[in-house]
């Protein structure tokens, strides 16, 4: 929800891969007091020394920082004052924001961890890591990329409707007001891409075909046909006629005169000015100081200190182990042919396929309601969140991947929501739908983002931190659970869970390969659909978000080999009295945090309950 250390709205961690602000003012992607949450949570600090004191104040003045840049953020987290404006996105925000950054950074070291104790240490190690992570991004210059193939203001714009109050007048003339001020947010963000082509910070041009069908949609005759009209449709009972229709008739004359006329102008300078600059390589290797721009991201988002060179031995050792045991799935679903000819048959038989979104659907509760069964053996502690499902809205669906989910409000008025694709759907088999559905809903980003928002042992600012590494690494983690509780008991669902592994392994080759050992497009779409049973669809989709997205798509495999590896160590030292709860707690007890300091506190864990039950 990553590649921003903070996850706002719209808070999507996309198929499978998460998705957040990197920039300030770029929209994209977490109230209950559980009594004993978390055993293993660290413990708050009786009295505070100095130190404390002065740390939590700090704490305090980057928190108000960041929801006075992004009133949108603001209003996920219940904040209503600035409820009518967007976030600012100009160069010279940009610049003051790293200067304000570089300030909290310096006092924050300025402290010293010895005289904290052990929960402010943390707190302290993940707010310096967070900072230095953002300054860097803004030192690179990612800003000036404020898009991708499948993501911008463009875009989570449109989402709008889903993620603003809508129950008083106020909130009415809010929304009001934001799509009136669309028109300077977007030109802001056009600047932005400017900038970005006078110092050759540019997208590549392959990743950007077919763009057209993400704006178009949007520019409308009728104000009516707009989703942004949405919200005039239904409004609350209380609102009289006379409101109900002052309000629509202010609504359509903002989309028609602000909000139409801005994606026409950004439609029209994507055209005529963005796409001829486009660049003509893949990796990021070719961006103006772009292999350090790579090594940074890659350190960022396995928040590890590897190398490209590293990650890629990792992937191709984890091809070779997943493939050998794809190799065994042909004789349990008693194939006569080899792999590939199993795989060519999972392609294209019929039975594999929904034909309708309806089935699909139904596919997918039926077995997120399996799991919802199965949690407790798994975990101590729930979140009093739920979730629900939802598609993904048609004008992204053909360019973005085959899931995601969107975390629920802070304040508990809107829950999460798993977004299945149903476009194509000879490209979304059902064999892949019980790993893909733990994954993206239980045990995977819904439980753990969900139960992170409720944490109240941890400052506001880690309760909404997101480490690509934790997040996703967890979900794909998640996905494993299922052999534990009765997933994957035919051959064809099994099979799907392997090749997902094995696309997370796949994404550690090929997004190395094309950023830093200058891999082609089309030699990357090679190496994904000899090792995976993915569509040809879905690959393309994935190659070109791992060429547009450098360095995000290793974060899966690193983060579940650590969290598996970390697992297998206190198995190992706790013997007979382990407890995969007891576990689970103390892996999902601060929340998302870089993997160093997880490994710490799981060792913290192992400690403890070698000495006997907590």
């Amino acid at each position: 929800m990553n590649p921003g250390p903070i996850i706002p709205l719209p808070n999507l961690l996309h198929g499978t891969g998460s998705q957040s602000r990197t920039n300030r003012g770029v929209m994209h992607k977490f109230p209950y007091i559980l009594a004993g949450f978390l055993f293993f949570a660290l413990p708050a600090i009786a009295q505070e020394g100095p130190s404390a004191k002065k740390l939590h104040d700090l704490f305090q003045r980057s928190w108000e920082f960041e929801l006075s840049e992004d009133p949108l953020f603001a209003t996920h987290l219940g904040r209503s004052q600035d409820n009518d404006k967007l976030p600012s996105a100009t160069l010279a925000d940009m610049t003051r924001r790293q200067k304000v950054k570089r300030g909290f950074l310096d006092e924050a070291k300025a402290i010293d961890p010895k005289t904290l104790g052990l929960a402010d240490q943390m707190n302290l190690s993940v707010f310096v890591r967070l900072q230095e992570d953002e300054l860097a991004e803004l030192s690179f210059p990612s800003h000036l990329i404020p898009i991708s193939n499948r993501s911008g203001f463009h875009i989570s714009f449109a989402e709008l409707p889903k993620r603003v109050p809508l129950q008083t007048v106020r909130d009415y003339e809010n929304y009001i007001s934001r799509l009136k001020d669309f028109q300077r947010y977007g030109g802001e963000q056009i600047d932005l891409l400017r900038a970005g082509m006078e110092r050759n910070w540019v997208l590549p041009s392959v990743v950007l075909d077919g763009y057209d069908a993400t704006i178009t949609p949007h520019i409308v005759s009728d104000s009516g046909k707009s989703l942004l009209h949405a919200p005039f449709t239904s409004f609350p009972k209380a609102f009289s006629e006379e409101t109900r229709v002052s309000l629509r008739q202010q609504g359509d004359q903002a989309i028609a005169e602000y909000v139409v006329p801005t994606y026409a102008t950004f439609l029209k300078f994507m055209r005529t000015e963005y796409l001829p600059a486009a660049r003509g390589s893949v990796g990021a290797s070719a961006l103006p100081n772009g292999r350090a721009f790579y090594r940074h991201r890659v350190k960022r988002f396995t928040t590890l200190d590897v190398t490209p060179e590293e990650i890629h031995q990792i992937g191709l050792r984890e091809v070779a182990r997943i493939r050998a045991e794809m190799e065994t799935v042909p004789k349990r679903a008693n194939f006569s042919g080899n792999l590939e000819e199993f795989v060519a048959f999972l392609r294209s038989d019929p039975q594999f396929y929904a034909t309708t979104p309806e089935q699909l659907e139904k596919e997918v509760a039926v077995v997120l309601k399996k799991m919802d069964g199965q949690l407790p053996s798994l975990f101590k502690q729930l979140p009093r969140t739920p979730y629900g499902i939802r598609r993904v809205p048609d004008y992204i669906a053909p360019k973005t991947t085959t899931a995601y989910y969107s975390q629920p409000a802070a304040d508990g008025s809107r829950a999460g929501f798993y977004y299945i694709n149903t476009f194509n759907l000879k490209s979304r088999p059902l064999y892949e739908i019980e790993a893909l559905s733990l994954h993206e809903a239980v045990p995977g980003h819904h439980l753990q983002l969900a139960l992170q928002q409720e944490l109240k042992n941890l400052p506001d600012f880690r309760r909404y931190a997101g480490f690509t590494a934790f997040i996703e690494g967890w979900a794909l983690y998640a996905e494993r659970l299922g052999l534990e509780v009765g997933f994957y008991e035919d051959p064809y669902s099994d099979f799907g869970r392997l090749s997902y592994e094995m696309w997370r392994a796949c994404r550690l080759v090929v997004d190395t390969g094309i950023h830093y050992f200058g891999w082609s497009r089309s030699r990357a779409i090679r190496f994904m659909a000899a090792n995976t049973a993915l569509s040809q669809h879905n690959i393309e989709a994935e190659i070109d978000r791992y060429i547009a997205w450098p360095g995000q798509a290793l974060a899966y495999k690193v983060g579940e080999l650590k969290i598996r590896e970390l697992r297998a160590l206190a198995e190992k030292k706790l013997g007979q009295s382990f407890n995969i709860r007891d576990f689970h707690d103390a892996v999902l007890a601060q929340g998302s945090i870089p993997l160093p300091l997880l490994e710490e506190s799981v060792h913290r864990y192992i400690r403890s309950h070698a000495q006997g039950p907590s």
